[in-house]
Formats: structure tokens, sequence, C-alpha cells
């Protein structure tokens, strides 16, 4: 597929970019690469291949969620600038 200047020109106003003359000639000639690789990849033949979300083979590398005490009250406030020894005392947002 053949990329035109125009073709260029409608997606570079769609994405609201003001490109000068060079640059469009340039995006132009990229653009173009990208989509004669594009239509390279779609020559391979992909049946029996199953989508993939991920490139490798894994699974859950989550480390399991482990039930632990919190910080005690007294050890949070201590280092609080204002406290009424319950809560944090912050100034009032409007």
């Amino acid at each position: 597929m053949s990329l035109t200047k125009e073709d260029v020109e409608k997606v570079a106003m769609l994405a609201r970019l003001r490109l000068s003359d060079e640059e469009m000639d340039a995006m132009t000639e990229q653009l173009g690469k990208v989509l004669g690789f594009i239509q390279q990849l779609e020559e391979l033949d992909t049946d029996g291949v199953e989508p993939m979300a991920h490139a490798l083979d894994i699974e859950n590398v989550l480390v399991e969620d482990e039930i632990v005490d919190s910080l005690p009250r007294e050890k949070a406030l201590a280092a609080a600038p204002k406290s009424d020894g319950e809560t944090f005392l912050v100034p009032p947002v409007l």
C-alpha cells in the first residue's frame, strides 16, 4: 500500500498536528515504511497460532497476600504535625 502526502495530511489533521513541509515528507516516508512492514507481517501464516496476551508463558507472578498487623495508631500519629490523639488534623480545603 502506497501512502500519499494527502493521507499523512489527513492523519495529522485528525491528530491535531501541525507539520511543516519537511516534516510532512519525512512522515510520509516513515509511515510508508511502517505500513510496508505491516503488510510483510500479514503474509505470515498464523493458522493454528493461539493469540497471546504476553510474550512469555507466565502466570500470576504477584506475591501472595498475607495478613499482617497494621501500624499502631500511636506510631502513625507520632509523625503527624498535628493530631487530636485519634486522627490527623489538617487545614480545611475549600
